[in-house]
């Protein structure tokens, strides 16, 4: 009989070896060769690891006639001062193991710089392309931000949760709703956890959830897909939704720092400038396009929301009088906001709620949710909704709420925002859009 082992040590990385941790050592690493090239009386093959890529210099006769880009192999050498290469340091080789080897080439030079395909061949040829290197520093930055947002939640007290996705009903209403056939009855892809993550404040007080959510709209735009990830926060026993605005703060500061810290070559290799987030304005929806409008020459044509180009305008009105990356654009008008965002009750035709903006485009959505179940049942309504198609999510408000509010911010729009990428499909593995269903 065997066991299993009780642990595995973690393969050596690349940022050990730049840290300087293996100088003179002999070491043997594991990964794919991602690019060989053959000068005469010195071979190079540049090694992909899971955090980074190491030059390496073989003699002739120690390199496979087998070799070739993609092989995944076992190299030992000895580390070693290089200057000219990344992370300055490379490996001496002393032997080369093929561990596997591909079938077919490439269909793209992943170890060029830059690939320079249409964004539709890039994403069909996605499996591959990935392995670039800068195509996978988008996705170490996406990381780090979910970690961070995980970090900063969880010292300040949140529990993470993890709410069910096939629901009765859509948090968010309309009809960019995908429908199921549920055995037999009528269900829903959940458009968000809005309903789940209200319910556990009740329970925790303060909870968040990194998880997809799904939404049907036919739409064929640089801003949207139909499945993405949403890192959702709710919290209760708040003073006004401007506490919900300060955690978010808190959290941008939390993740600016750690991408500073952990990620800086995934930044240099993308050129990424991260924002400011020590100093974020506040501004009123109707003020945000007033001033937007007067700078910048543009009609207001929907005093009920913000159009693409009012939330460029706004983000560079702020960027050039504050020198602001982001900007909290508060108390949207009730009419556009959902049924459970909480009214001022100074001015009822605007709610408790706001967007953040980054360099122009809204990633989060946010506010107070009304907490009173008379408050609720009336503004449903109001709105023309039935409340007792929605018994299960007016219990909460039936037996006792605390004054709560929350936010969603969008990762993939969040990280195209921050690496400054065109097209939010480039800063999502595998995107879901009106035509894309694989790979």
């Amino acid at each position: 009989m065997k066991f299993v082992k009780a642990e595995a040590g973690r393969p050596l990385g690349f940022r050990e070896i730049a840290a300087g941790e293996k100088d003179g050592e002999t070491v043997a690493l594991k990964g794919a060769v991602h690019a060989l090239r053959k000068l005469g009386g010195i071979d190079f093959v540049t090694l992909r690891l899971r955090d980074g890529a190491l030059q390496c210099v073989c003699p002739p006769e120690k390199l496979p006639e087998e070799l070739v880009e993609e092989c995944a192999v076992e190299i030992t050498g000895r580390v070693q001062d290089e200057v000219r290469a990344p992370g300055g340091k490379e490996l001496a080789v002393e032997s080369i193991r093929i561990l596997s080897r591909p079938a077919a080439g490439m269909p793209v030079p992943i170890s060029k710089r830059r690939l320079r395909l249409n964004l539709d061949t890039e994403l069909s040829l996605r499996p591959v392309v990935l392995r670039a290197l800068q195509e996978r520093s988008v996705f170490k930055l996406q990381e780090g931000v979910g970690r961070a947002f995980r970090e900063y939640l969880t010292a300040e007290g949140f529990t993470e949760i993890h709410t069910p996705k096939i629901v009765h009903a859509g948090a968010e209403g309309g009809s960019n709703i995908f429908r199921l056939d549920y055995f037999g009855r009528k269900a829903f892809l959940g458009q968000s956890p809005q309903f789940y993550k209200q319910t556990m404040v009740g329970v925790f007080d303060r909870v968040f959830e990194v998880a997809p959510v799904f939404r049907a709209e036919k739409h064929s735009t640089p801003r949207h897909l139909n499945e993405y990830t949403s890192l959702d926060l709710e919290m209760g026993y708040i003073d006004s939704f401007e506490d919900v605005m300060a955690v978010e703060a808190g959290f941008l500061r939390h993740c600016v720092d750690l991408l500073q810290r952990e990620y800086a070559d995934d930044l240099a290799r993308l050129n990424v400038k991260l924002p400011e987030v020590e100093k974020i304005p506040q501004v009123r929806f109707d003020e945000a396009k007033r001033l937007a409008a007067e700078k910048y020459h543009r009609p207001i044509r929907d005093p009920f929301d913000l159009e693409p180009e009012e939330e460029q305008n706004i983000g560079r009105y702020f960027q050039e009088e504050c020198g602001a990356d982001f900007v909290f654009v508060t108390h949207y008008p009730s009419k556009k906001r959902p049924f459970y965002a909480m009214d001022d009750p100074e001015d009822p035709r605007y709610t408790l709620s706001f967007d953040l903006l980054f360099r122009g485009m809204e990633v989060t959505t946010g506010g107070q949710r009304i907490h009173d179940w008379q408050s609720q049942v009336d503004k449903m309504l109001r709105k023309g909704m039935h409340p007792e198609e929605f018994e299960s999510y007016l219990m909460i408000h039936k037996h006792g709420m605390p004054p709560h509010g929350g936010l969603g911010l969008g990762l993939e729009r969040f990280t195209a925002r921050l690496c400054g990428l065109d097209n939010v499909r480039a800063a999502c593995l595998f995107p879901r859009d009106l035509s894309r269903l694989e790979p």
